[in-house]
């Protein structure tokens, strides 16, 4: 959810409902401003009112990336457009050529992506598995496609494509 807060827009992260014994209820939000990029702990009583801003999604197919910039276009009209690596931030690590992503739209202007929320990508490079590591819970890094580093179990090898929940970049499951 997108929402307008201190004439700011912040997108909503994590909400929580809290009812300490005998008082009021109140909203505990987890959210980040996406004018300073900072991520903001709020408390919402229920009296308060917070205004959610209304964004226009579109389908896009990711076409290619170019010196810091991503290329999207429009799956209806073909059209183009170009988004920044700072723009998008930690959502480019789960994006891969040729897939289709909601591209959102604040007053006709790109804002942001609305991502699946996990997606496929194949591990590039990863440490060979321990002999005898099946008994323990131990994790190891696994660099993807993208270049996203992932702590996987360690049967997972190079070349083997892997789930990853794309809120917090964890490791989900073989896909």
């Amino acid at each position: 959810m997108v929402v307008r807060y201190n004439g700011d827009i912040c997108t909503i992260h994590k909400t929580e409902h809290r009812t300490p014994g005998n008082k009021r209820g109140f909203v505990q939000a987890k959210m980040r401003n996406h004018r300073s990029g900072a991520m903001i702990e709020q408390r919402f009583s229920s009296e308060d009112f917070v205004p959610k801003v209304m964004l226009e999604a579109r389908e896009m197919q990711y076409l290619y990336a170019d010196s810091g910039a991503f290329f999207f276009m429009n799956t209806e009209t073909y059209d183009q457009i170009e988004l920044s690596r700072e723009q998008l931030g930690d959502q480019v690590n789960y994006l891969i050529l040729d897939t289709v992503v909601k591209v959102q739209f604040l007053d006709g202007v790109p804002y942001n992506l609305d991502l699946p929320s996990s997606v496929n990508l194949e591990v590039a490079e990863t440490e060979p598995a321990i002999k005898g590591a099946t008994v323990t819970n131990v994790n190891k890094p696994a660099k993807t496609e993208t270049g996203l580093v992932v702590q996987v179990p360690q049967f997972i090898k190079e070349g083997e494509s892997i789930r990853v929940n794309t809120a917090d970049g964890t490791y989900l499951g073989r896909a």
